[in-house]
């Protein structure tokens, strides 16, 4: 699940689409607590979760920010719902918004300690080469 905060009052719902949904209505994961920003959003794919975007399980995660690869097939709608939620962040953080997200996997009871932290510096990763990792919390500059 996709947990989005920000420190802007964006209407993010403009962008709803058959991919890609924003809603104010956070799923109750316990994750939601990490989010420090006050606009609070969840970030829904095609599937109504959040699995229908580009990923990286916690195990892969060296591999880091990369375009779509022969090797490793990803589904076109997947890859379009991705570019949509990052052109849409990069919009908002040119306008001098601060944005974070979560890609939250675990639903135990108990919060479960995320995997790490990562900057994405909107400088050097391009639209096409941005996924999530699993279990992290991004940072977008």
């Amino acid at each position: 699940m996709l947990l989005l905060s920000t420190d802007s009052n964006y209407d993010f719902a403009a962008h709803n689409c058959e991919l890609i949904s924003f809603n104010r209505t956070l799923p109750s994961l316990k994750e939601e607590t990490l989010l420090k920003y006050p606009e609070k959003w969840f970030v829904a794919s095609k599937s109504g979760c959040s699995c229908s975007f580009r990923h990286l399980y916690v195990g892969s995660v060296e591999l880091g920010f990369g375009e779509p690869e022969d090797w490793y097939p990803e589904e076109p709608e997947d890859i379009e719902a991705t570019l949509i939620f990052i052109s849409v962040i990069r919009n908002l953080v040119s306008s001098g918004a601060h944005v974070e997200c979560i890609d939250a996997w675990d639903h135990s009871s108990e919060l479960a300690g995320l995997s790490g932290n990562i900057e994405v510096n909107l400088a050097e990763v391009s639209n096409s080469q941005f996924r999530f990792f699993e279990n992290h919390k991004f940072y977008f500059t």
